[in-house]
């Protein structure tokens, strides 16, 4: 998205990816509300649109068997009104077939940067690439931006060290296919056997069971026969083809985890997205969050760019940070929140079925006064970007 940005203001930008294609299945799916409007400015939402998605205007979730209709994104501002479910390859080929309509937008796949380099002084001015062919290259440019994600390598090099902050669940990553009876669109699956994530694709479900961190050994021990079983007792409906899950090597685990940079650049270098700050799925907001940080960077990075001025250029480094941090800090606050309460890998009782007297009030009085209110933290965040 940044690439794609600074190349629209004529800004010569490389987008380095070291894989062949963008086909990874752990990557988000969630395309927000606010992701949406800036695919609308981008004039490129008939494309998108034409993309197989799953648009959802709510948000259910079962919690022990009661369905709660948790957010409702209609209450937001048109024309947005609702959270679209797309494969985030599909959604990274988009950005890539409409980054290279622009004459300085240079796409390298298969192009792993595996080091800075540096100039006399210090400041980083580009990197190594690894190509396709194992040689290596040297970029220079006058901002290297690290977007590499959790584990980033950029990150690594210079010998930052995020601020981990502790989460005590995995995530179990798996996909079955739809069951024949109706299942509505429900995001996630709350009981005291658990909680499970379903995300309706459009020729299956993927699923997240959460599970205490550092669990899956065990559960691996227990086998396959009773990973279905606790999978049929979390989420009822989809007992008809749990058998359809044909061995625990079909399920991947994902580690969860919350962490920050305390600063997201140094002369010639900035880190956005996951590389500075890892988000947990909680909300499905990773991906929202790392856009915005795009279309911040954007905003700040053209002018000083365009000037070539190293002071300039580390200037707007620092303002990318000072206006993403602090929507930042507040989501994954949220976040650790949910993990301590919700979403723990363990069982918990968020109400009784049939709810009690006082359950079935709160819900009447309290949810719906929550529904716009949580539908705009999610649907946006804390600091919606525009272009």
């Amino acid at each position: 998205m940044l690439g794609l940005l600074l190349a629209r203001a004529g800004v010569e930008v490389t987008v380095l990816e070291k894989h062949e294609d963008f086909f990874r299945d752990f990557r988000g799916d969630t395309v927000h509300p606010s992701t949406l409007n800036i695919l609308d400015a981008l004039g490129i939402r008939e494309k998108f649109d034409a993309v197989p998605h799953k648009p959802l205007p709510r948000l259910d979730v079962v919690a022990n068997g009661v369905r709660v209709h948790a957010i409702d994104f209609t209450t937001l501002p048109p024309p947005n009104r609702m959270l679209t479910l797309m494969p985030q390859w599909d959604l990274l080929d988009l950005l890539a077939a409409t980054g290279k309509q622009h004459p300085t937008f240079d796409l390298r796949m298969r192009a792993e940067a595996v080091d800075v380099t540096r100039a006399a002084d210090g400041r980083v001015n580009g990197v190594r690439v690894r190509r396709r062919d194992g040689g290596e290259d040297e970029i220079a440019a006058d901002l290297v931006v690290a977007a590499d994600g959790r584990h980033s390598t950029v990150r690594d090099v210079l010998g930052f060290t995020p601020r981990a902050q502790g989460v005590p669940c995995d995530v179990l990553w798996f996909r079955l296919p739809y069951p024949d009876t109706d299942l509505p669109d429900t995001l996630a699956w709350i009981s005291e056997e658990g909680m499970v994530i379903t995300i309706p694709r459009p020729d299956y479900l993927q699923c997240g069971m959460i599970i205490p961190k550092g669990s899956f050994d065990e559960m691996r021990e227990e086998g396959l026969v009773a990973f279905r079983e606790r999978l049929a007792r979390a989420v009822p409906p989809l007992r008809p083809v749990v058998d359809q899950l044909g061995s625990l090597a079909d399920v991947s685990l994902l580690s969860v985890q919350i962490d920050r940079l305390e600063r997201w650049w140094s002369p010639g270098v900035l880190l956005i997205g996951d590389a500075a700050h890892a988000m947990s799925p909680a909300f499905g907001v990773g991906v929202n969050y790392a856009i915005q940080d795009a279309v911040a960077a954007a905003r700040v990075l053209v002018p000083a760019l365009k000037s070539g001025d190293p002071a300039e250029i580390d200037a707007a480094c620092v303002a990318v940070q000072r206006r993403r941090e602090l929507p930042t800090l507040l989501m994954q606050r949220i976040q650790r929140g949910v993990h301590r309460t919700i979403a723990t890998g363990r069982g918990v009782r968020l109400l009784d079925n049939p709810p009690t007297r006082m359950q079935r009030i709160v819900m009447r009085v309290a949810i719906p006064i929550a529904r716009p209110l949580m539908a705009r933290l999610v649907g946006y965040g804390f600091r919606p970007e525009r272009i």
